[in-house]
């Protein structure tokens, strides 16, 4: 098994507005944390990813990207970039939907796994957007 990294590091992947794009970033994390020795972070660093990815994919018309950065000793930050430069709605309609609510459970799984989470304006390419993140702690 590979050891877990003792030096920070960091990968982009530009993402096409593509609901295929949110398969193609669930995969390509996987593959980053498993030979980066995180395999037991796996399966909620995707599905975080998925609901960031699929939340600028749906809710945007440009191209986003998906940011995966590690920061020993025990932090990996996951973060969806997007061209629209409104913030993620905070009503608690998306925050804690019903159970009958057919959309807006992203934000309340991310809220609810991540250890931390939170927005913030940034530019890309030239873009104004904006850069929804959220961590999860190793130990």
């Amino acid at each position: 098994m590979p050891e877990i990294a003792s030096a920070p590091w960091e990968y982009t992947l530009l993402i096409p507005n593509d609901l295929r794009a949110v398969t193609v970033s669930r995969r390509t994390l996987r593959l980053i944390l498993t030979v980066h020795g995180l395999i037991r972070l796996v399966d909620v660093a995707e599905l975080l990813a998925a609901e960031l990815v699929s939340n600028a994919v749906r809710h945007t018309k440009g191209p986003s990207a998906l940011g995966v950065c590690w920061a020993p000793p025990g932090t990996l930050r996951l973060g969806a970039w997007d061209a629209d430069p409104e913030p993620p709605p905070e009503s608690p309609k998306y925050l804690m939907p019903t159970a009958e609510a057919e959309e807006g459970r992203g934000l309340a799984l991310v809220r609810a796994c991540a250890d931390l989470w939170g927005w913030q304006p940034q530019w890309r390419d030239g873009n104004r957007g904006k850069y929804v993140w959220c961590e999860l702690g190793a130990a």
